[in-house]
């Protein structure tokens, strides 16, 4: 009988932390984004030493105390979970602990403080409360489009690179080190950094055989930054007709309403599965319930 109360309590405690659907869900998330984009600032600030030198008690204290609410949190995340490993081990699991551990991992080592800034990465939380998970079908084409087009776009970048060591190269002999052209490599470097068109200008070529090549480099730049673009967008649009195509076969068939497609926020507390339907009763990868088991 002693159970019971406990699992209704761990119930309750994920359906606060890892649900933003509901009233007190949403609410944790939302103190939860303020918090971390606080902790951001403190850093950001400390990282000034003006400020750090005038308000540096402040910004140390505050530091811990939204550590050790970090702290707090990651351990209820592991209490309120069926499989703690299963949250360890996943990428939010992986994010919040290291969100966490710098500000400890200071005491010891020197420098390593500012890697609180980690914490920016569990920003994506975002993502739950604002139920943007119904948009990503247009990301998974995109990222399908670009894993299909890895092999092409591998090719190349493989040309650009042995056109950027022809380059690099000829300018080694074309200008030397008189012009700031010491080596081969530096010479690649800076034909590397012409054809992208970044331009830092610590190395110009000075001759005018050397600023004709030049020039040819930079025009040569604007048409190499369109090619993988062009790449990815005609497989994103091969991808996209080819589902079109599949979608007329089906006689009558209609665009889903947005409702019927909608996703909530629930999370599998057996499987920290999440994508569920809305009205979704069971985890659709392991079959678990998701509805909190009421107490008798």
């Amino acid at each position: 009988m002693g159970t019971k109360p406990y699992k209704r309590w761990q119930g309750r405690l994920h359906e606060i932390i890892y649900e933003a659907d509901t009233p007190a869900g949403k609410l944790f998330d939302v103190v939860l984004l303020i918090v971390i984009i606080a902790s951001i600032l403190l850093v950001m600030l400390e990282s000034v030493k003006s400020i750090d030198a005038q308000y540096h008690m402040f910004l140390n204290i505050s530091e811990w105390i939204i550590t050790i609410l970090f702290t707090i949190e990651y351990i209820l995340r592991i209490v309120t979970v069926k499989k703690p490993l299963k949250y360890i081990t996943s990428f939010y699991g992986i994010i919040d602990l290291l969100s966490t551990l710098p500000k400890y991992l200071s005491l010891i080592f020197a420098g390593t403080h500012a890697l609180v800034a980690l914490r920016a990465l569990r920003l994506l939380r975002v993502f739950r409360i604002l139920k943007l998970a119904r948009f990503m079908g247009a990301s998974n084409h995109l990222a399908a489009a670009i894993k299909s087009s890895r092999a092409k776009i591998s090719v190349f970048l493989f040309a650009v690179v042995i056109v950027a060591t022809i380059f690099g190269t000829i300018m080694y002999l074309v200008e030397g080190e008189a012009s700031g052209f010491n080596n081969i490599p530096r010479s690649i470097y800076w034909s590397i950094v012409t054809l992208t068109t970044v331009g830092y200008g610590d190395i110009a070529p000075v001759t005018p055989l050397g600023q004709f090549i030049a020039s040819f480099i930079m025009v040569l730049g604007y048409g190499i930054i369109a090619v993988p673009t062009g790449i990815v967008s005609a497989e994103y649009t091969r991808k996209m007709n080819k589902d079109d195509a599949k979608s007329a076969t089906v006689p009558n068939a209609l665009p889903p309403h947005p409702s019927e497609v909608d996703l909530n926020s629930l999370s599998c507390s057996n499987c920290l599965a999440q994508d569920h339907k809305d009205n979704a009763k069971f985890c659709h990868k392991c079959g678990h319930s998701l509805e909190l088991q009421p107490t008798k």
